[in-house]
């Protein structure tokens, strides 16, 4: 089906794995549909209360930020066409989800390596280390992020039981310089977010005290 050639270019939200060292990137992960919500909460990080009354206005560091986004995965379409889809027709959507739900997983390599460790009598072992998450969401958002909870819904399958449809749940939460260390990869893309935040806020039309129904502030 053709295109009309002035209809805008849709873009998709993802996720995008990058070595945190060399910022190499390992993986990009699309959404094969962009979420009709987003959901997304700030949890304040001000001083507590009790405090100081000279302290009332101060925050301790920026606020944690949380967000929800439920995708969709469905191969129905691809199923249609098995000769030009053959890794759908063969496995459905598995790689799809597998390459989502390996984001929390430690490699097996880093597995056995660690038991090697042990096996070795190493008195310390460092805990793994995963690979630095982006969620992308337009060029305003890439977030470095840690996913907090992950939930996935098969809800169709091909007569090998392999599923076809699906939707899973992420929860994720941004890192910051709460989180990382300055010098972080991931904390200079979390300033950069910070500044384009500045950004869109100095670009909106401010409001008037009269819109308020006041004149001046006692």
């Amino acid at each position: 089906m053709a295109t009309f050639p002035n209809s805008p270019r849709l873009l998709k939200g993802g996720i995008v794995l990058i070595d945190p060292d060399t910022g190499a990137v390992q993986r990009i992960i699309a959404l094969q549909y962009n979420p009709d919500t987003l959901s997304r909460t700030l949890q304040i990080k001000a001083v507590s209360e009790g405090g100081d009354r000279s302290d009332a206005l101060r925050l301790t560091g920026p606020p944690v930020e949380s967000i929800k986004l439920e995708a969709e995965i469905d191969a129905t379409d691809q199923l249609e066409f098995p000769d030009q889809n053959p890794t759908a027709a063969q496995l459905g959507i598995h790689p799809q989800l597998a390459a989502l739900e390996t984001i929390v997983y430690p490699t097996s390599s880093q597995l056995q390596s660690n038991n090697s460790l042990a096996q070795a009598g190493t008195l310390e072992i460092a805990p793994m280390q995963a690979p630095l998450t982006l969620l992308i969401w337009s060029k305003h958002r890439v977030l470095p992020v840690r996913l907090t909870d992950f939930s996935i819904t098969e809800e169709a399958f091909d007569p090998a039981l392999n599923p076809i449809r699906a939707k899973v749940s992420i929860g994720m939460r941004v890192l910051s310089v709460n989180d990382l260390d300055f010098t972080h990869r991931g904390n200079s893309l979390f300033m950069a977010y910070l500044q384009q935040k500045e950004r869109l806020a100095a670009s909106g039309q401010g409001g008037t005290l009269s819109a308020l129904g006041i004149n001046r502030i006692p």
